[in-house]
């Protein structure tokens, strides 16, 4: 059976495969965006009361003895520690490995500061859930003269 294709008078078939090779990619993406090997973010989800701040953070995979918390003002700073633990059977052949090992760091501002001390944060099924209280606003006192 002879192979049937379309002829188009108006492309010049080497020109037209070389011009767009040349121009594949070009000014469409400035850089390659592999996703796969770009470390991963922890994702968070923050909401906000009248007197606290609550935070859902996404940490799958992680012993809670990994994570770190740290409250500076108004700044909330999150790290994990993810750790590859060697198992190899006799036998066994990884194929292929998705999962990443390593360190996950994360931070953000609040509009207010937050009362450290009376911070609390609870880990269960790869969700860390912080409660982050606001701090009290101070407001300037006016100091007379004598």
């Amino acid at each position: 059976m002879a192979n049937i294709s379309r002829w188009d008078p108006f492309r010049i078939e080497p020109f037209d495969d070389a011009i767009d090779n040349l121009f594949r990619g070009f000014m469409v993406k400035p850089f390659s965006m592999d996703l796969e090997k770009q470390s991963p973010r922890i994702k968070v989800d923050v909401k906000e009361d009248e007197k606290n701040y609550t935070v859902h953070a996404d940490i799958p995979g992680v012993r809670k003895e990994d994570i770190h918390v740290t409250v500076d003002g108004n700044r909330i700073s999150l790290s994990a520690e993810v750790k590859k633990e060697e198992e190899e059977k006799k036998g066994e052949t990884v194929i292929r490995s998705e999962r990443y090992f390593g360190q996950v760091f994360r931070s953000f501002t609040l509009e207010h500061e937050v009362d450290e001390n009376a911070t609390r944060a609870k880990y269960s099924d790869g969700v860390l859930e912080l409660t982050l209280p606001k701090k009290a606003v101070v407001e300037a006192k006016r100091i007379s003269i004598d």
